[in-house]
């Protein structure tokens, strides 16, 4: 039987051993071979799964994503393809970027307008802090 066991494969990875566990029990990772000695045996493109998992992880994908990310790559004669998980993540990045953005922006007319008292400036007319909007949706 040739393959990795479980240390290489963490290490070429650079993950531990419970999270190379993890993974195989989340069904991220096939379940490998195991010997005689019941020592589990990775295949060489394993290092490769975990290190995508990895990455993916990185730029904000939950595992649940990433299960159908890979699912989607493993099937590949169906119309669904990777690209579009990855285009559904670009979206939702983007809009966590714009409204970030509205923030930044709320912040720094705040900080501008002075307001440095939050109780004060919420009295305030024309205070750029979003009080009514927050007292409003409240009701």
């Amino acid at each position: 039987m040739t393959g990795l066991r479980s240390g290489a494969v963490a290490d070429a990875a650079g993950v531990n051993l419970q999270t190379l566990r993890y993974y195989e029990r989340r069904g991220l990772l096939a379940e490998p071979e195991r010997t005689l000695g019941g020592h589990r045996v990775y295949p060489p493109e394993a290092v490769t799964v975990v290190r995508v998992i990895k990455a993916a992880q990185s730029l904000g994908f939950t595992l649940d994503e990433v299960a159908g990310l890979l699912e989607l790559g493993r099937h590949r004669h169906g119309t669904a393809r990777p690209a579009a998980g990855l285009a559904a993540k670009l979206a939702e990045v983007e809009a966590e970027l714009a409204g970030l953005a509205v923030i930044r922006d709320t912040l720094r007319a705040a900080l501008a307008a002075g307001c440095d008292d939050l109780i004060a400036c919420a009295g305030v007319p024309g205070c750029p802090l979003p009080f009514t909007a927050v007292t409003d949706a409240s009701r």
